[in-house]
């Protein structure tokens, strides 16, 4: 089975984005109105038709990211929008219960108040079945006004976390940063600072059963693995192999084969996750090739990795991060 731990759902109909342009101009809009035809028309000519083109059977499905906005101010804003976003995600996976499993965002604000952010988590995994949650360790949006992601204040959000036995993935939105672009910066910014947090504090001394997932294959982490060593010794930090990657996972949202080849040979692979991102922030093909920026599968298939490796990557490590999607897959062996 090849399960894609990281897709968004960035083909969303018309009147969703009509709702948060709204929201933004203070106009208290209903709920939109979408009909499961529309849905089903959003998804089946983009997600859908990659899915089945690239041999993909099992998409994490969660709202886009860069529309999280986060810095947002108003935490009613912030619920009503993540709400919204988290319900329409819940009713595209209802419609492909073969193909989607559901990943939260949650209602985060820059003053890093997180009850409402809680309360959200709560309710998409006890009610809606969701198997995760997004997680931005930067709701300012490319200022970083607040505190790294091992102070005590993001506590209470991971006591949650563990008691509701969900992974986070480490996802910023949209930067307002006018020097550090969303898509090409911010993004891999955020995964590479969280994982310097991650050597500096004992976060998982504290959570031993917390798990991350730093998308886009770690970000700058792989490419300078020696550098996060060295820096762990010179700060006497614990050896990086229990300290932190008991505990944190890589995707492999890398777009070229080299830097796959990079990433499966630096990290072990119990710490990567297949992801893709389709549709997302890297879109069309490679002129030299023509294969497409997002088709990762095929850059792996390309290494030919030994079979137990590959399923590793493919299937069994999503289903033991995310245990929520293997229960679920455990009790529909249809889905297998």
């Amino acid at each position: 089975m090849i399960i894609d731990c990281h897709g968004h759902y960035t083909t969303t109909p018309a009147a969703h984005q009509q709702f948060r342009e709204a929201q933004l101009a203070g106009r208290n809009p209903a709920p939109p109105s979408i009909s499961d035809d529309e849905i089903r028309e959003s998804i089946d000519h983009n997600q859908l038709k990659l899915m089945g083109e690239r041999g993909v059977d099992l998409l994490l499905f969660s709202p886009k990211a860069s529309a999280m906005e986060h810095h947002v101010p108003d935490p009613t804003l912030a619920s009503a929008w993540a709400r919204t976003c988290n319900d329409l995600v819940h009713r595209a996976v209802g419609l492909f219960p073969d193909h989607f499993a559901a990943v939260c965002q949650l209602p985060q604000t820059p003053d890093g108040n997180l009850k409402a952010c809680i309360e959200e988590l709560r309710r998409c995994v006890c009610e809606l079945g969701f198997v995760a949650c997004n997680l931005n360790p930067d709701p300012s949006g490319g200022l970083w006004s607040g505190k790294p992601m091992t102070d005590e204040s993001w506590y209470p959000l991971y006591e949650a976390l563990v008691e509701l036995n969900v992974p986070a993935m480490i996802h910023v939105s949209t930067s307002r940063n006018t020097t550090v672009s969303t898509l090409g910066a911010h993004y891999l910014h955020a995964d590479t600072a969280v994982f310097m947090q991650l050597i500096e504090g004992d976060l998982f001394g504290r959570f031993p059963t917390l798990r991350l997932i730093i998308p886009h294959g770690g970000g700058a982490v792989p490419y300078h693995w020696g550098r996060y060593h060295g820096l762990a010794d010179r700060f006497n930090r614990p050896a990086l192999a229990g300290h932190v990657m008991n505990n944190v996972f890589f995707d492999t949202c890398v777009y070229h084969r080299p830097g796959i080849e990079l990433l499966l040979s630096v990290i072990d692979s119990n710490n990567i996750l297949f992801g893709s991102e389709m549709m997302g922030a890297v879109r069309g093909c490679d002129p030299r090739t023509g294969i497409a920026w997002d088709d990762t599968k095929r850059y792996i298939d390309d290494l030919h990795l030994a079979p137990e490796r590959a399923r590793e990557v493919f299937e069994l490590n999503a289903r033991r991060v995310y245990p929520r999607l293997d229960a679920r897959l455990t009790a529909a062996p249809q889905l297998l």
